[in-house]
């Protein structure tokens, strides 16, 4: 009796459709059913393409890291190089500099030495210049002399004065070369 007074309170009024006759529930059941139905492949298909994306986004991201280190290592080696390089003309002007001041001091001493020879080789020339010039003058006094003594030999000599005074220096000449 329960039984029927429950479901006797649970008949309709005339005219009305029990909840199981409307149109409207076998379309939202039929359309659950449905959406169970094709959910699963199509949730595997668009969980494919979101992965397939989402794994494309991460290579896209890794590629994107890779490029950034290795941006980062050659801008780093780039710099290293920079610096490297700008030591390197630091060192090569700063040896370039000794070298010039080394070339200059012995351009400096070379040319003091050769200086000082050609101060040597003229003072030798004017010592040379000097010796010859005197022993010009002595020759030629020599020579004046020579003739001067021989004119006055012969217009004072006689033949007896000159033999006297041969005889002289020929015994003179003994003690001379002693």
């Amino acid at each position: 009796m329960f039984i029927s007074n429950a479901y006797a309170a649970t008949t309709h009024a005339p005219g009305e459709l029990a909840f199981y006759e409307h149109p409207e529930i076998w379309l939202l059941v039929s359309f659950v059913i449905f959406i169970a139905l094709i959910s699963k492949p199509a949730w595997k298909q668009i969980s494919a393409g979101l992965d397939a994306r989402s794994d494309a986004i991460k290579a896209e991201l890794d590629e994107a890291r890779l490029l950034r280190e290795e941006a980062q290592t050659a801008l780093a080696n780039f710099q290293r190089k920079s610096r490297d390089a700008a030591k390197e003309a630091k060192r090569i002007l700063a040896h370039a500099e000794d070298e010039a001041k080394r070339i200059t001091t012995e351009a400096e001493v070379a040319l003091a030495e050769t200086l000082k020879r050609h101060e040597a080789l003229a003072q030798d020339r004017i010592e040379q210049s000097q010796a010859r010039a005197i022993e010009e003058v002595r020759a030629e006094a020599i020579e004046v002399a020579l003739a001067a003594t021989a004119r006055i030999l012969r217009e004072n000599l006689d033949e007896q004065k000159s033999d006297a005074l041969i005889d002289a220096a020929v015994q003179e000449l003994p003690s001379k070369f002693q």
